[in-house]
């Protein structure tokens, strides 16, 4: 009897487990992996690590120290390939590989085999848009890999959306990939965000409505003054000093700075190398975030953000100048006032930002030797002295076309038009270079196991070896030691030096821990962290690796995502 009442219990007993295996079954598929509304990667033109600490007693409590307090530090983040300039320190960070693979082996750079001469983001098949067409005909086309930000549109099928925003076109375009939505930078002839045809939605209504807007201008005519009071720049040297390069129409650089009569189309050029600059860049990104209405939809949204007037700031006034002081302390509130934006846009924890920068800066060669530091800046140029050294050997002029990227770069045509031995120029030019006091190391290219160079250095210029975009002969100079082309004043970049390639890191919101480590890691690591925390495959060219120490932090320090 009660065999049959099992029976006829067993339709009731299958249909509820259906039930629940339905329920359970709607519920496993309706469960969304786990993502930031919006990730927002900033990169900070020319800022040396050292700036975090240098003035962190003056910075307040909601930008860079919040970002210390509350999120995690990569304290030794280096640059890992050569020469450390923005382009291919923007490429780096969003394609986690380097110059060799993703091809954008400088700013600019000469193809030998074609006498062509590329600006890193140049492509004549586009033309610009959102404004009058001035020669801007940028695209990403020069970059040979995909990037974190490609890699998230596929992973999306399209649907997450990417904006890059900065004044430099470059500080855009490569960050934001081959698959963006969009990417918009200045035009300092017109004071308008602009873009290319390149892309599918390159002048939107809101942009239109943030150019008429005006408010670079209005920037501008505020003018720089200090803010604070003089006498609390300890970090610096005195106002005025021989190390800093006034603006053509100054007398000295000095403050108070008032721009308001001068033209309006200086005053477009003046905005990129004040601190304003970093106002209106994220004055632009909120204005794309609202118009884009970016984190709003299903999938994870990605923002470009670079901050270039840092870079134009440094290399005019140097690191020790009053200038780079003040720089800093406006940028601090401006990134408090990012990220308070940021919070109340999304709630604390839900969107995902990073900070890092394209490369550092040497200090000034002339106060480092005021100093008893050892530096100098040669004023050789370098291609008009060998190439007249060379003639005098080999009787042709111009065997040498450029010399770009601390790189020699060969008139190829001349090697199969005369009777003249490449690898005899070759040498000859190793051999007058190692005469120049401020050489250290001079590399043959295509023959780099032949020079004793130690480590990082040979791996860095391994990495940064492009055979159809590199030149063929490697200048790595004495440190504190760069060219200075005729002036004394101001910085520069672009060696292996740690003033140039130690970068800061910092990690910031969603799913972040509290901490920081002293791990080497490198800016090749940073897109492949990036896939890892977004669940998405890592750019077809990295080669750079997870930072483990931050995601495998202790749960007890990482701050949960409130949803």
């Amino acid at each position: 009897m009660n065999i049959f009442r099992c029976f006829r219990s067993l339709p009731i007993l299958l249909l509820s487990a259906s039930v629940l295996l339905s329920i359970v079954s709607c519920n496993f598929l309706k469960k969304d992996l786990a993502r930031p509304k919006l990730v927002v990667g900033i990169v900070v033109d020319q800022m040396r690590w050292d700036y975090l600490y240098r003035y962190y007693s003056r910075y307040g409590d909601d930008g860079f120290r919040r970002l210390l307090s509350k999120g995690y530090e990569c304290r030794q983040t280096s640059i890992n390939y050569l020469p450390s300039y923005t382009a291919p320190g923007h490429a780096c960070i969003y394609t986690g590989s380097v110059p060799a693979i993703h091809g954008i082996a400088g700013n600019d750079w000469y193809d030998a085999t074609t006498g062509v001469y590329h600006y890193c983001v140049d492509d004549t098949s586009v033309t610009t848009t959102g404004d009058r067409n001035d020669g801007y005909s940028m695209s990403p086309a020069n970059l040979l890999t995909t990037t974190i930000t490609d890699e998230l549109r596929l992973a999306s099928n399209f649907r997450s959306r990417v904006y890059g925003i900065a004044l430099k076109d470059r500080g855009s375009i490569l960050p934001a990939g081959h698959l963006a939505n969009a990417a918009y930078w200045y035009n300092d002839k017109t004071g308008n965000f602009i873009s290319s045809t390149y892309y599918n939605n390159p002048n939107p209504k809101w942009l239109q409505s943030f150019n008429k807007r005006r408010v670079g201008d209005s920037l501008v005519q505020q003018g720089w003054d200090l803010l604070y009071k003089p006498e609390t720049y300890l970090n610096s040297t005195a106002d005025s000093s021989i190390y800093e390069g006034p603006f053509k129409w100054e007398t000295s650089p000095v403050f108070p700075r008032r721009f308001d009569t001068l033209t309006s189309k200086t005053r477009n050029t003046v905005l990129k190398s004040i601190p304003a600059g970093n106002t209106f860049t994220i004055m632009m990104a909120k204005a794309c975030i609202e118009g884009e209405q970016l984190g709003k939809g299903e999938n994870t949204d990605f923002l470009a953000l670079s901050l270039s007037s840092t870079d134009y700031i440094g290399h005019r006034f140097a690191p020790n100048s009053v200038e780079i002081e003040d720089t800093y302390l406006r940028l601090d509130k401006d990134i408090a006032n990012l990220l308070q934006y940021l919070d109340r846009k999304y709630g604390k924890n839900n969107y995902l930002v990073f900070l890092t920068a394209d490369h550092g800066g040497a200090h000034n060669p002339q106060f480092l030797t005021d100093n008893h530091v050892p530096a100098g800046a040669s004023p050789t140029d370098v291609t008009t002295e060998i190439n007249s050294y060379l003639s005098s050997i080999f009787g042709l002029d111009s065997i040498v076309t450029f010399t770009e990227n601390y790189q020699i770069c060969l008139n190829e045509s001349l090697f199969t038009r005369y009777t003249l031995s490449r690898s005899d120029v070759r040498s000859t030019i190793i051999k007058w270079l190692y005469a120049q006091p401020e050489v250290a190391f001079v590399i043959d290219l295509e023959n780099q196991q032949l020079t004793n160079v130690p480590e990082p250095i040979r791996t860095m210029v391994t990495n940064g070896y492009h055979s159809s975009r590199s030149g063929g002969i490697q200048i790595i100079l004495k440190p504190a030691w760069f060219y200075n082309q005729g002036h004394n004043t101001g910085t520069t970049h672009g060696t292996w030096n740690p003033y140039d390639a130690h970068i800061p890191l910092l990690w910031f919101g969603w799913r972040i821990p509290h901490g920081s480590t002293s791990t080497p890691v490198y800016m090749t690591d940073i897109a492949p962290t990036l896939a890892d925390m977004l669940h998405i495959q890592m750019p077809n060219g990295c080669i750079g690796k997870p930072i483990v120490p931050l995601l495998d932090a202790p749960p007890k320090n990482r701050r949960r995502n409130r949803q």
